[in-house]
Formats: C-alpha cells, sequence, structure tokens
C-alpha cells in the first residue's frame, strides 16, 4: 500500500507544482505566451512605422493635390462658398415666412431684398460722414507731417531742411522710376474690383436657389448615393451645416457687439470716422484675430493724427479692452460650445488660409476648420461604435475566450481543458484523443 501510495502523491504535487508556478517548479505553465526576441520587436516596430509614413505621405500628396484643384477653380467655387454662407444666415427667417404660408420662392425674394437693403442702408449711413470728415483728417494729415518735419530737425537726428529736401526727392524719383508698377498695379487692382462685383453677384443668384431649394439636397444625395453612404453622408452634412450656421450667427452677433462698443467709445474720444471705422471693427469681426488688430490699428492711427497722443492711447486702451472681452468671455460662452476648437487652432488656421488663399483664406479658415473638425469627431464615433459591437461579439476585451476560460457544459460533463469544477487538466489527466 505504501509503495502504492508514493507515486499518487508524486503526481498530486506535479499538477500542484503546474497549478502553482511560486511553489518552485521550473516548468512553464499551460499555455505561456512565446517571449518575442529584440530583433522581432524592432522589426514589427519598424514595419508599423514603414507603413504608416506611407499613409502620412499619401495623405499629404492628396491635400496638395485638392488645394490645386481648389486653386484652380477658385474663381468659380468663391461664388458657391459666398453663396453657402449667405444662406447660412438668410435661410432661417426665410424657413419662417414658408411656415407661415408664403411661397419657398417669394420668401426667399424676400429676405434676400431685405438683407441687400441693410447693407445698402449701412453704406449710404457711411458715405456722407466719410465725404464730410476727409477733408478734417487731410488737414490733420498736413500738420502730422509739419510735426514730423519739426521732430526729426531736432535732436537725436538734426536733419536740416537740405537733407529732409533730399530724402523727399530720392523718393520722388523712386516712385517715378516705378510708375509703370504702379499703373499694372492699378490696372490689376481695378480687374479685381470687377472680379469681385461678378462673383458677389453670382454669389446672391446661387444663394436664392439655395434659400429657397435647400431643404430639397439632401434627399436627393441620399437617393443617388445609396442607403449606407448616403445616411452619412446627410448626417455628415447636416452637423457641418448646423455648425457652420451657429458660427455664421454667433460671429456675426460678437462683432455687432464690438463695433458698438468702440464705436461709443469712438464718438466720446471725438474721433473722426467713428462710423465707418465701427462698419470696419464689424466686417473685421468676421477675420478672427487678424481683422480686429487691423480695424483697431487704423482707429489708432487716426485718432494720433487728429486728436493727439493722449486720444490714441484711450483708443488703444478701448481696443484692447473690447477685445479681452471678446476673447475671455463673449467668445468662450457664445462658441465654446459649437465649434469646440482651441485658440491655437483658430491661429493656425488664419495664418495658413491668409498665406495660401490671401483675405479669402483668411475669412473661410475658422469656418473650414470648424467644418473639418466635424468631420473627424464623426469618424471617431463610428469608429467606436465599430470597436463597442467588436467587443460585444468577441467579448469585453475584444479577444475570443481562452481555452483555460471555458466554461462547463449545461449537462455536467467536463470540457475538454478542464474538470466539473472548470480547474485545468494535468498532462496525465488529459483524455485520449
Amino acid at each position: 500500500m505504501e509503495s502504492r501510495s508514493q507515486p499518487a502523491v508524486r503526481e498530486d504535487e506535479q499538477v500542484a507544482r503546474r497549478q502553482d508556478p511560486a511553489a518552485g517548479s521550473v516548468l512553464s505553465p499551460p499555455h505561456a505566451p512565446p517571449v518575442a526576441s529584440r530583433g522581432t520587436v524592432i522589426g514589427n516596430g519598424l514595419t508599423w512605422l514603414a507603413a504608416w509614413s506611407l499613409r502620412v505621405g499619401l495623405i499629404a500628396v492628396g491635400l496638395v493635390l485638392v488645394g490645386y484643384v481648389i486653386g484652380s477653380f477658385w474663381v468659380v467655387l468663391w461664388p458657391v462658398v459666398l453663396a453657402v454662407l449667405f444662406t447660412t444666415v438668410l435661410r432661417p427667417p426665410a424657413g419662417w415666412l414658408i411656415r407661415h404660408r408664403i411661397p419657398p420662392a417669394l420668401a426667399s425674394i424676400v429676405v434676400l431684398l431685405l438683407a441687400l437693403g441693410a447693407i445698402a442702408g449701412v453704406f449710404v449711413g457711411i458715405v456722407p460722414s466719410v465725404a464730410g470728415q476727409v477733408q478734417q483728417i487731410s488737414a490733420a494729415v498736413v500738420a502730422a507731417l509739419g510735426q514730423i518735419q519739426v521732430w526729426v530737425s531736432g535732436p537725436p537726428l538734426n536733419l536740416g531742411e537740405g537733407q529732409i529736401g533730399d530724402i523727399v526727392n530720392q523718393v520722388t524719383q523712386q516712385l517715378q522710376r516705378s510708375a509703370s508698377a504702379i499703373a499694372s498695379g492699378v490696372l490689376t487692382g481695378v480687374s479685381t474690383v470687377a472680379s469681385g462685383l461678378l462673383s458677389i453677384v453670382l454669389a446672391l443668384v446661387l444663394t436664392f436657389f439655395f434659400v429657397k431649394d435647400g431643404p430639397r439636397f439632401l434627399p436627393w444625395l441620399t437617393s443617388i448615393s445609396g442607403r449606407t453612404a448616403g445616411g452619412h453622408i446627410a448626417e455628415v452634412l447636416s452637423r457641418m451645416w448646423a455648425v457652420l450656421g451657429g458660427f455664421i450667427r454667433v460671429q456675426a452677433l460678437v462683432s455687432l457687439i464690438d463695433a458698438v462698443l468702440i464705436g461709443i467709445g469712438l464718438v466720446l474720444l471725438s474721433v473722426p470716422l467713428a462710423l465707418p471705422l465701427a462698419v470696419l471693427t464689424f466686417l473685421g469681426g468676421f477675420i478672427p484675430i487678424v481683422g480686429a488688430l487691423v480695424a483697431g490699428t487704423l482707429a489708432v492711427l487716426i485718432a494720433l493724427v487728429t486728436q493727439g497722443f493722449g486720444t490714441a492711447v484711450a483708443v488703444f486702451v478701448l481696443v484692447v479692452a473690447v477685445q479681452q472681452v471678446e476673447g475671455n468671455v463673449l467668445q468662450p460662452i457664445l462658441q465654446g460650445q459649437s465649434l469646440k476648437l482651441h485658440g491655437a487652432v483658430v491661429l493656425l488656421a488664419v495664418t495658413a488660409g491668409g498665406s495660401i488663399f490671401g483675405i479669402a483664406g483668411a475669412f473661410l479658415a475658422v469656418p473650414v476648420a470648424a467644418v473639418v473638425a466635424v468631420l473627424l469627431r464623426y469618424l471617431g464615433e463610428e469608429i467606436d461604435k465599430r470597436d463597442r459591437r467588436f467587443a460585444e461579439v468577441t467579448g469585453q476585451d475584444g479577444a475570443a475566450p481562452t481555452a483555460g476560460e471555458t466554461a462547463p457544459a449545461e449537462d455536467g460533463t467536463a470540457p475538454v481543458d478542464g474538470d466539473a469544477a472548470g480547474r485545468p487538466l494535468g498532462d496525465g489527466d488529459r483524455p485520449p484523443a
């Protein structure tokens, strides 16, 4: 009996050591993962890096091609972009009229005419103000030039009248030599203005059709794209439209508040051209950072020329205070929830858009960045949905159940890799194949 019990005790100890590696067994536990060598790990890392580098390179090439195509067809695309932006503002009031049983075409015409009338009224109010104060500003500029001449004649420059005359003559000669270039620039400017007017007319016509037939676009796009692709496209475009419309309306409100505050301050400080400067501030508000800087600088310069250094400092403080309130209070509250873009992203977008496409690029930089952010968020949501569905099918951790995790059969028999209690079997206890 003792000789028969000793082998059984040894087999029990071997099974226990296999189950408990801390018991001093030198045997590896069952199903141990293979250990990869250093070269294999480095090779896999380099393969992953090469694959992603190729993807990034292809994306960069695609972006360059897209930019080239946009630049080539910009004359046609610019009116379309303007029409879309106008439609985001005019569609809500037109929709209200349509809901009150006014035909869509008539509602679109009424809203468009009211908008054009408001813009024309603003310019009609500006022109007399500018015409009445141009003479005052011209006299102030002449006086300022005289003060500059007196200043450079004294210390530390100590320039005599002869030296100042030589400088003026050199500038005049340089302008005469550049007369052809200046004339060419003037002709280019006239051509640009004519092209801009044509683009605005085309944009207004497109705006009428977009306002009238806008709700028909998504169903038509869904019908030609199919149920699956059309559903994704319709959802993305709906989100983009909501974000774009919210940006335009909120930016208009913020720009209006800036223009009113700065305009009131300029009137109180008796700065000429207060109304035109307020309108310029409103328009500059649609070009983040850059527009406010240009409008504020012009207001400070006019105050410096016409009212003196003290008034210029007061205007500078006014502009900075209003911009701080806008950037730290109004913008985070009104646009934080709709755009969800960091300030650094906005600054980089405006810089890149302005350097590539000029003023139009700076104007469209933030809306384009907001639209791209909407697309990226939607792609992230779809990836998360697929990951959750995959986890529900394969298990909580996204992997298939291992052999040791196999549950006992419902009829009470032991699974292949364990006994009835779910414990793993030793090598000698496995059933024959």
